[in-house]
């Protein structure tokens, strides 16, 4: 029989079978176990305030409210809170953006169940756990590079099609300033084009296609 006691998991996926996969994981753990799950990050946030769990498993991408916005507003309210992503997001800058958000560990959803139960334990005993995968992808750019709120703007309005033009009516600046603009994340992502800027700032996690009004999500 499963002890009553462990470290408490809240895991949080819009995904019912992930969810499902990692409550069924804990199962035959005698020291972690699942108190609850949630679908989105608002649902996360209400759970959060009524299971105080010792872990959290966040997913990134979900409606209504994304893991990242859902960990920074979990952070403020529980400063102590401990929260690991676990996503499929390996960009660079998905994963700093997780960390300074106030994670405290990092997975690939292809991590394996091992390492998922080793994270949540060493999380809870106040370390670090960062993915092998996501480790090499942050020293692969390293030092880190940021674009400015205005460059990730421009830059989703490529990724939408639009020309220079296009872009500075929208944006309300002048067609120079956006070639400015590109030039400098041309400059930053070390690309030559305008499609392999959208590709590299897509696999980095500096956009995301599928999310033209948010590029940070």
């Amino acid at each position: 029989m499963k002890k009553a006691k462990g470290i408490r998991v809240l895991c949080v996926d819009d995904h019912p079978i992930v969810r499902e996969g990692i409550a069924a994981m804990m199962e035959n753990e005698d020291d972690v176990v699942s108190v609850g799950e949630a679908a989105d990050g608002k649902a996360a946030i209400e759970l959060y305030r009524k299971l105080k769990p010792d872990v959290v498993v966040m997913d990134l991408r979900m409606p209504e409210l994304g893991g990242l916005e859902a960990t920074i507003q979990i952070r403020r309210e529980f400063p102590a809170a401990r929260i690991i992503v676990l996503t499929t997001y390996e960009g660079d800058e998905d994963i700093h953006r997780a960390l300074d958000a106030g994670a405290r560990g990092y997975l690939l959803k292809d991590s394996v169940r091992r390492e998922l139960l080793q994270s949540i334990r060493e999380v809870y005993a106040g370390q670090r756990h960062i993915s092998g995968t996501a480790a090499t992808r942050l020293a692969e750019h390293t030092p880190r590079m940021s674009l400015s709120p205005r460059e990730l703007e421009v830059l989703q309005l490529i990724a939408e099609g639009l020309r220079n033009k296009e872009i500075g009516a929208k944006l309300d600046i002048a067609e120079d300033t956006v070639k400015i603009h590109i030039k400098h994340i041309f400059g930053k992502l070390e690309v030559i084009d305008r499609t392999e800027a959208v590709v590299a700032a897509s696999r980095r996690g500096f956009i995301r296609l599928d999310a033209p009004n948010n590029p940070k999500a």
